[in-house]
């Protein structure tokens, strides 16, 4: 592939926060956290970084939870995490991540390249985008830039699209609509549902209420303006929240009528 690198613009020169418990490699080293739901991926990922003396990965999890749980225990410098994954996707988990971890880093590692998902990702809180295809030259690349302070992106990314204006758009908050008009709550609320969950199952996976779900559910289709389920589905596929083989389960549960989804 084309391995030109393209650095955006600094977004502050703030260092992460550092960690009384330094890795075993010493006190210089860049401490990561992998997020993927490929367990395949996740270890060819870990034996290729960790074949760079300053770098060290401290933990791998399979989904943002996990993500989310692992940064708050370890502290890590930068977070390398995957988009969509089931239970809690990566767009939600950075936000978390980045209000209760400012200081930890996250790029995020995407199978495409997408617009749309470039720049929710920015506005999650992401200091870089990387796709998956690219060398580990530059994964390692992306990991000291944003290290840094600086942000990263892809070459790949400049070749389908002004990154500058996504950039821009990024930064303006009067057009925040959507998935972005939701709270944290409901953004795990709408995974859950466009990934099958009852609401008894929602209600168990996040121990709030039934009545809680509801409410919830309620609210989402309020500000997405949907007018049932599939609606919620569909919009979910659309935004990258889900895969589309991650709603199999629902497909079977509400009939031919989410046949449509990807449409």
């Amino acid at each position: 592939m084309n391995t030109t690198r393209t650095i955006g613009r600094p977004v502050g020169l703030r260092h992460a926060a550092s960690n009384t418990q330094q890795g075993s490699r010493g006190p210089n080293v860049i401490r990561i956290v992998l997020v993927d739901d490929h367990a395949v991926i996740r270890q060819a990922l870990r034996m290729l970084l960790e074949s760079h003396a300053e770098l060290e990965v401290v933990a791998d999890v399979e989904n943002g939870r996990e993500a989310v749980q692992a940064v708050e225990k370890l502290q890590p410098d930068v977070v390398l995490m995957d988009v969509v994954m089931p239970g809690l996707n990566g767009l939600e988990a950075t936000r978390q991540i980045r209000r209760s971890c400012p200081g930890t880093r996250v790029v995020m590692l995407s199978g495409f390249v997408d617009e749309d998902q470039l720049l929710d990702s920015i506005r999650s809180g992401a200091s870089g985008y990387i796709i998956k295809k690219s060398d580990v030259s530059e994964l390692v690349l992306a990991i000291q830039t944003v290290h840094r302070g600086n942000s990263y992106f892809s070459s790949a990314l400049s070749e389908g699209f002004d990154l500058a204006e996504v950039l821009y758009q990024a930064k303006r908050t009067d057009q925040r609509n959507g998935v972005e008009a939701l709270t944290s709550r409901e953004r795990e609320v709408l995974q859950l549902i466009a990934e099958g969950y009852t609401n008894q199952g929602i209600a168990n996976e996040l121990y709030i209420s039934v009545k809680t779900v509801e409410a919830h559910k309620a609210h989402i289709m309020a500000k997405l303006h949907a007018r049932n389920r599939t609606d919620l589905i569909r919009y979910a596929i659309r935004k990258g929240i889900v895969r589309l083989e991650s709603v199999e389960e629902a497909q079977s549960m509400l009939g031919p009528d989410v046949g449509a989804l990807a449409g």
